[in-house]
């Protein structure tokens, strides 16, 4: 009769190379939903009708705590946590503000309608001149947005082609379906219906990538006001 043995021994037993490319291709796989969802929402920002079902703050979450049980594995960007709450918690607060900004314009031209009622005085044009600020605190908005959504989506993306590079993975079996095509060490190209994105794998890949990524934690605790 044969020995039943539990899941470490025959853990200990697989190849070490084969343990930590089975969890980063688990990873790049993610990245992969995270990046194509970050894209997809950044394209529904500029008014382009997508039909993508992911979450990406969910996915985020869900890639968060999958690497908080890989971190032996050095799977997980301790950074990735304080970048993703500060520009989560900047998007709201952008949207609050905007929101709250709207609905001060919107109250002062009704005041201002109420009192042409009242005394029969064109106070009414007072608010009708501040109508257009709605339209600027939109467009501030929208173009707020779309830069979180790409700072967000480079960000996965260097961290996605790091981790290629890193673990000798196939790059063409990790591509991602694009909406936008501005980001940097991609190859995008047309498949069927879909623009797929595969990035580029090159020397001198950790150097450059860290540099990015510097620059895209020093611009987000810049836009959020942290230190």
């Amino acid at each position: 009769m044969s020995k039943i043995r539990d899941s470490v021994e025959v853990a200990l037993e697989l190849d070490e190379k084969e343990i930590y490319a089975h969890i980063a291709h688990e990873s790049a796989e993610d990245m992969l939903r995270i990046i194509s969802s970050l894209d997809a929402e950044r394209a529904k920002n500029r008014g382009e009708i997508i039909y993508y079902e992911d979450d990406w703050d969910d996915l985020i979450r869900k890639r968060i705590q999958k690497g908080k049980r890989h971190t032996a594995f050095d799977f997980y960007n301790p950074a990735l946590l304080d970048i993703w709450e500060s520009r989560v918690n900047s998007m709201k607060d952008v949207k609050n503000k905007i929101k709250m900004g709207t609905a001060a314009v919107l109250g002062i031209t009704g005041i201002s309608l109420a009192i042409t009622f009242i005394y029969r005085e064109a106070w009414l044009l007072v608010g009708l001149s501040i109508l257009p600020l709605i339209l600027a605190l939109q467009e501030y908005k929208k173009e707020f947005l779309d830069f979180s959504y790409y700072q967000l989506s480079q960000f996965f993306i260097d961290e996605l082609k790091e981790l290629i590079a890193k673990h000798n993975l196939d790059r063409e079996k990790y591509g991602f379906r694009v909406f936008n095509y501005d980001y940097f060490d991609v190859d995008v190209r047309k498949v069927g219906m879909n623009t797929i994105a595969f990035v580029t794998v090159d020397g001198g890949r950790r150097e450059d990538i860290e540099k990015r990524v510097g620059k895209i934690v020093a611009s987000i605790k810049d836009t959020t006001g942290n230190k």
